[in-house]
């Protein structure tokens, strides 16, 4: 029999022995029924993902039963895989209803990336604001024209120089937009995963909105889906917390005025349209009038839709962080019903659904998966999850832009093109947002 070589006899022994004391810390957290090797298994295409953007490799799989307390479990054997540069990943062995486990050991923990320049991000929420006063700036100057013509006009002849007429615009999408991201940002930063500051995106006369939303880069991986429920359903509710008295204060100083053929309407929520009948008594448009919405009522109402755009419960938006985090693997299966109704929208309600049907077809059946996709949520957070979806149900728009007779020109190709823009970014962005 050949003996190995001296390196590969040292290679051997340290080998063997760090798979010892591996399989010592499993059996601590586990009764171990089987084990396979990295060849005999396959992955997911998310766990792939996950080794392959840490350099990682799996090495063993072990299949059994966890102790009852799964998250300590997994606090404690990552504690003491730290020192042989080893991570575990926790699975379900079938289907949870079987009650086996998967403990699958990798080499290659995280290193922590190095700091990314911050004047990137400084300079794109520059031109954001920019872009946020111009619709502003539009948004107003549209209001001015019911009663004064002329000067509306003179306005939008001298643009630079009413520039400050978007304030009011900009104060209130930024007052939720900025929350909204710093309830993401602020997250990583409670849990110390590495994260870049928040991209905000600019769109200047390429959406209705001013902006394209924003989008920060995870540089980490999740622990558990403690994690991935807070990061996934903190910055829609943050931003929701102000896009609604803004929105009710906007409503409450809008004019009501006659509907005319041909115009352009904004689409209705059940919560839209519940703050309507709040403000005015009843439900408008009412077939002969609607509300002309000003600065802070059409910056509300762009919050209500940016909060429902990113709840849809698919993949890597944050409706799909928290329905994963509620359900787990199970979320799998919401996939193809929900993006036939994502697609019947597109093709009879709305094109402006198009571009996101496409986006949650490429990329919607990836979620991020948590390093421990075993322990459940906590009841209180299992309840926030549940309340979480709701408001999807009750700010979600059908038919975000409509007209009463005609196509919607224009304005609906600025909200098609917008969509389709944020829709590349999610794609574009997905695979860093371990969320």
């Amino acid at each position: 029999m050949t003996q190995p070589s001296t390196i590969d006899q040292a290679d051997y022994a340290g080998r063997s022995f760090w798979e010892d004391r591996a399989r010592q810390s499993v059996e601590r957290v586990m009764t171990i029924e089987g084990q396979q090797s990295a060849e005999e298994t396959t992955l997911s295409k998310e766990d792939q993902a996950l080794l392959a953007r840490g350099g990682s490799r799996m090495v063993a799989v072990y299949i059994g039963k966890l102790q009852n307390d799964t998250g300590a479990a997994y606090e404690q054997l990552d504690k003491e895989l730290r020192r042989f540069n080893l991570f575990a990943m926790f699975r379900w062995h079938g289907a949870p209803s079987d009650g086996k486990h998967q403990i699958i050991l990798a080499r290659g923990r995280a290193r922590k990336p190095k700091a990314l320049p911050r004047w990137p991000a400084a300079f794109l929420f520059f031109l954001t604001i920019l872009s946020v006063l111009y619709t502003g700036l539009i948004v107003s100057t549209g209001v001015i024209s019911l009663t004064d013509k002329a000067l509306a006009e003179t306005i939008m002849a001298q643009p630079i120089l009413n520039l400050w007429r978007g304030l009011p615009y900009a104060f209130a999408i930024l007052a939720i937009l900025v929350p909204h991201e710093l309830g993401h940002w602020l997250t990583t930063r409670r849990y110390g995963i590495p994260a870049s500051l928040p991209y905000f995106l600019p769109s200047f006369m390429l959406s209705p909105f001013g902006t394209f939303g924003a989008a920060i880069l995870l540089r980490g991986t999740l622990r558990n889906r403690r994690m991935l429920f807070d990061l996934g359903a903190s910055g829609p509710l943050a931003g929701l917390i102000f896009a609604i008295p803004i929105l009710i204060i906007g409503l409450a100083t809008s004019p009501v005025i006659p509907l005319e053929p041909g115009g352009l309407l904004e689409g209705n929520s059940l919560l839209y349209a519940g703050a309507k009948v709040l403000a005015f008594g009843r439900f408008l448009p009412d077939g002969q009038h609607d509300v002309m919405l000003n600065s802070f009522a059409w910056a509300g109402w762009t919050g209500l839709f940016v909060t429902a755009l990113n709840l849809i419960p698919l993949g890597q938006l944050d409706g799909g962080h928290v329905l994963y985090s509620l359900i787990g693997q199970r979320a799998r299966k919401l996939f193809l019903p929900i993006l036939l109704i994502m697609t019947f929208l597109a093709l009879f309600v709305s094109a402006a659904w198009v571009a996101f049907a496409i986006m949650l077809f490429l990329v919607g059946r990836y979620y991020a998966v948590p390093l421990d996709d075993v322990t459940p949520l906590d009841p209180f957070r299992r309840n926030l999850a549940i309340f979480t979806l709701v408001v999807f149900v009750l700010v979600f728009i059908p038919n975000p832009i409509y007209s009463l007779n005609e196509p919607s020109g224009l304005l609906g190709f600025l909200m098609t093109s917008s969509m389709m823009i944020v829709s590349l970014q999610r794609a574009v962005f997905s695979p860093f947002q371990r969320t």
